[in-house]
């Protein structure tokens, strides 16, 4: 047999050159599917460690919602500012007691008649529930917890304490801040005097110009 003959009838190895399939990965083509299964890895790492922060974030720190309606004031209430968002119909008296949790000062008839509500706005008496919150945000205003604190009670407070003036306890609060009030307001020299200062709305004396 010539030599001819014999390569003629040696098996063809096919080749990737020859566009024909190969049960074999080239090193080259396998180094290269490598990196890229390496770079994806390496890019969805982060990636997926930023959502997750940003899932717990949105989590643990709720979107603020601002409720329709709303208007944004300042007020200045105990020697502290607040920077609030109210009903602009609000009174004073229900933003004290509903968003600034001050809750000494007590809301009882809401007409201006028990005096309940006594606040004091630039060291005058008021009945809170008969004043917008949105007229008094350049104004000093004053609860009972402003008044004293336990282990530190105005003399006042610490009067009623020891004389058990206190009756049932829930008008104790505005009965105190129109007795401070009272304190730096014109007043006789008799009991009769001070009782008559003390029975009625405060702004009935407001009125008849006697502060």
């Amino acid at each position: 047999m010539s030599m001819e003959k014999e390569k003629s009838e040696a098996p063809k190895v096919s080749t990737e050159a020859e566009g024909q399939p190969s049960s074999h990965l080239s090193r080259r083509s396998f180094l290269s599917r490598l990196g890229a299964t390496g770079a994806a890895a390496a890019t969805a790492g982060p990636l997926l460690g930023l959502a997750q922060t940003q899932l717990t974030q949105a989590q643990l720190e709720p979107p603020t919602v601002v409720n329709a309606g709303t208007i944004p004031i300042s007020l200045r209430v105990n020697g502290q500012e607040y920077q609030l968002r109210i009903d602009p119909r609000a009174t004073l008296l229900d933003c004290l007691r509903e968003t600034l949790h001050l809750t000494g000062t007590k809301k009882g008839c809401d007409h201006g008649q028990c005096g309940a509500c006594t606040v004091h706005v630039n060291d005058r008496r008021i009945n809170s529930c008969l004043t917008f919150a949105t007229m008094h945000q350049s104004d000093k205003i004053t609860t009972i917890e402003g008044i004293g604190q336990p282990g530190n009670l105005h003399p006042v407070q610490a009067a009623f304490v020891k004389h058990d003036g206190y009756q049932c306890g829930y008008c104790t609060s505005g009965q105190i801040m129109s007795a401070v009030a009272l304190l730096k307001e014109p007043c006789g020299p008799m009991d009769a005097d001070v009782q008559e200062l003390m029975s009625g709305s405060p702004h009935r004396w407001a009125s008849q110009g006697q502060w």
